[in-house]
């Protein structure tokens, strides 16, 4: 049997297309990687990059999409950035450009907080803390 390699996409839905693509790239730092216009039978899409193979598929809806969190109180997906200055520099993004976010909150092995896009969903961004098991390099 094969070995899974990790999540291909994660599928959204939104009202509107451009305003969830420019929040997921322009604060996010996503990657457009295409866009599909609506035909007649086929709702418009775009796939955003995230990092890796990993991408965000965001399908446009007529209907708003769910906003609430998971069973465990949390977003229930998430991305991921390098460092914790760059969880700190998106955060200032996010608050720069008046959209809700949580505070940082330092978890055993990451750092986190949780965003609300413009459709209120939330979405958890993470960076991995060093483990303290790992081996420490010196010159």
């Amino acid at each position: 049997m094969p070995d899974l390699l990790g999540i291909n996409h994660l599928t959204l839905s939104t009202p509107d297309l451009d305003q969830l693509v420019s929040y997921y790239t322009e604060l996010l730092g996503a990657r457009l990687a295409f866009e599909r216009a609506a035909t007649p039978t086929d709702p418009r899409i775009a796939v955003l990059d995230v990092g890796g193979h990993d991408h965000l598929m965001i399908v446009e809806t007529v209907a708003a999409p769910a906003t609430g969190l998971d069973p465990l109180g949390q977003a229930g997906w998430g991305l991921r950035v390098a460092t914790h200055a760059q969880l700190c520099e998106v955060r200032e993004r996010i608050l720069g450009a008046g959209w809700a976010v949580g505070p940082l909150a330092t978890l055993p092995t990451q750092w986190t907080m949780t965003a609300r896009d413009p459709d209120g969903r939330p979405v958890d961004v993470r960076a991995h803390r060093p483990r303290t098991d790992e081996p420490t390099l010196t010159p």
